[in-house]
C-alpha cells in the first residue's frame, strides 16, 4: 500500500518542536513566548487537519492492513505515531505530558483529537473503528473463564457478581463518591464485557455501593462524575478516558460486544438489557451513563445534573442523547445552565422509569426490574429501539467532532483555572 504524505507536515512539526525546545515551561513563559509558540502550534495543526481531511481513509487502511485488523483507539494512535512522524504525539512525548499537572502540559492530545476526528468522520474508516471499540478487552478475555466458573470478581473500582442470571455491577470507589477516572473506566469496561460474554447472564444491573466518604458514610451513591482532582493532576486523558468511555463500555451497554469467537449470523454483537439504580445522585458522567440504559430506577431523594458546561467541558454524548429523553428545552437548561433535576420532579420522568423510597423498597424495585427484563423478546426489541433512537451513523458523526472539541476544551484556560480551584478546595476540606 502506497504511503500518503502531506507536503510540509514533518517540517511544520519539526519547527514547532525546535521552538518548544528553547522555550521555558508553561508557567515561566512570557506573553511573547506564548504567542510565538501558539502561532507555530496553530500552523502545524492546520496542516494536520488538512492531511486528515484528505487522507484519513488511506492512513487508516495502512494502519489496519486494509481494515483486516481491529485496533482500539490507543493502539491506533500509537501505530499512527510510528507510521506518520509529526501527525500525532509519540509515546515519549505523551509520557512526558502524563507526568505533569494539566496546566503544565503542552496540549499534545489536541493532535490526537485532530487525527481521530479525521478517522471518525470517514464513512469508511469511522464505522470500522467503532466496531473495533466493541471488541472485548484483553483483560476481560483473560478473566472470563474464572468469572464464568465463580460468578464473582472484585476490582478496584467495580465489583461484579452473578446471581440468578443477573450481573450485578457495583461501583465501589467508596472514598470518592464513585468519581470517575481511568481506573474506573477500565474496570467498568471489563465488567461490562464479562457480563455480556457470560452465557449465564441474561440482564445487567449497575448500582453504586455504600460510601466511606464522611459526608455520605454508609449510604449508597451512584456517581459524582469525572474526578476533577485527577483532571487537575493530569490523570484524565483524551484517549484513555474521555473517548474510551464513550466508544467503549457505554457503547457496549447500548450495542453489545463483538464476540471473540465470531458473531451470530443474525446479529453482529452479543447484547443484553441493562438496568441502572440511582441512589444519592448521578452527577455529570453518572447522568450521561443513565441515557444508555433500558430501565432506570431512582431513590426518591436522588438528583441528576450535568455540570460540564460550568466545568468548561462537554458532557460526553449527553448533548446528543439528553434531548431525546427530556426534550430540547430541559436539555439546554441542564447542560447550559447546570439545572439540577430531582427524582420526584415532573421533568425527571424523561430520565427515570420508576421512583422508589430509599431502603428496602428501592431494593425490591431493583429486583422486580431485572426480573421483567429477562423475557426472550426483550433483547430483540431493545435492539430495534436502539436502532431507531440512535442510528450508528449519527453517533459516529457526533464522536468525530467530540474528539477534537473535547481535546480543545480540556486545555482551555477557563477549565484549567476551575479544576485548579476545585482541587485546592478539596485539599483544604
Amino acid at each position: 500500500m502506497t504511503a500518503v504524505t502531506e507536503p510540509g507536515l514533518w517540517e511544520a512539526a519539526a519547527r514547532f518542536e525546535d521552538l518548544l525546545d528553547v522555550t521555558p515551561p508553561p508557567a515561566g513563559r512570557t506573553a511573547a513566548q506564548r504567542a510565538a509558540l501558539d502561532a507555530e502550534a496553530e500552523a502545524v495543526r492546520r496542516t494536520r487537519m488538512r492531511f486528515m481531511d484528505e487522507h484519513a481513509e488511506q492512513v487508516y487502511d495502512r494502519l489496519t492492513d486494509g481494515r483486516t485488523r481491529y485496533l482500539r483507539i490507543q493502539e491506533l494512535v500509537t501505530a499512527a505515531a510510528d507510521a506518520y512522524p509529526g501527525l500525532v504525539p509519540t509515546a515519549g512525548q505523551l509520557a512526558a505530558e502524563r507526568s505533569r499537572p494539566q496546566a503544565d502540559k503542552e496540549g499534545r492530545e489536541i493532535d490526537q483529537g485532530i487525527f481521530l476526528r479525521g478517522v471518525l468522520r470517514s464513512p469508511v474508516a469511522g464505522p470500522h473503528l467503532l466496531e473495533a471499540m466493541l471488541t472485548p478487552t484483553r483483560r476481560a478475555l483473560d478473566l472470563l473463564p474464572e468469572f464464568t466458573r465463580t460468578g464473582s470478581l472484585r476490582m478496584e473500582a467495580v465489583g461484579l457478581e452473578r446471581r440468578d442470571g443477573v450481573a450485578y455491577l457495583t461501583l465501589c470507589r467508596d472514598d470518592r463518591l464513585n468519581a470517575e477516572d481511568e481506573t474506573q473506566v477500565d474496570d467498568m469496561e471489563t465488567a461490562v464485557d464479562l457480563a455480556l460474554l457470560d452465557p449465564q447472564v441474561r440482564v445487567g444491573l449497575v448500582r453504586g455501593g455504600p460510601m466511606s466518604h464522611p459526608r455520605h458514610a454508609g449510604r449508597r451513591v451512584f456517581s459524582a462524575g469525572i474526578d476533577l482532582k485527577a483532571l487537575h493532576a493530569g490523570g484524565i486523558s483524551l484517549v484513555g478516558f474521555l473517548l474510551r468511555r464513550e466508544l467503549g463500555y457505554i457503547s457496549k451497554i447500548i450495542r453489545g460486544v463483538r464476540a471473540p469467537d465470531g458473531e451470530p449470523w443474525h446479529w453482529p454483537t452479543r447484547d443484553k438489557p441493562w438496568v441502572a439504580a440511582v441512589d444519592g445522585f448521578a452527577i455529570g458522567g453518572g447522568t450521561q451513563l443513565l441515557l444508555a440504559f433500558d430501565h432506570v430506577i431512582a431513590a426518591a431523594d436522588a438528583y441528576f445534573s450535568l455540570p460540564a458546561a460550568q466545568e468548561g467541558i462537554i458532557p460526553g454524548v449527553g448533548n446528543l442523547r439528553l434531548g431525546r429523553f427530556t426534550g430540547p428545552r430541559v436539555s439546554r437548561q441542564v447542560i447550559l445552565s447546570g439545572r439540577r433535576i430531582w427524582a420526584t420532579e415532573p421533568d425527571a420522568a424523561g430520565l427515570v422509569d420508576e421512583v422508589a423510597p430509599p431502603g428496602p423498597d428501592m431494593d425490591a424495585a431493583v429486583e422486580r426490574a431485572v426480573g421483567r427484563l429477562q423475557g426472550p423478546a426483550v433483547v430483540t426489541n431493545r435492539r430495534m429501539l436502539n436502532l431507531a433512537d440512535e442510528p450508528v451513523e449519527g453517533f459516529r458523526r457526533y464522536m468525530a467532532e467530540f474528539a477534537l472539541q473535547q481535546a480543545l476544551r480540556i486545555y482551555g484556560q477557563d477549565v484549567l483555572a476551575k479544576v485548579g480551584r476545585f482541587s485546592a478546595g478539596a485539599r483544604r476540606a
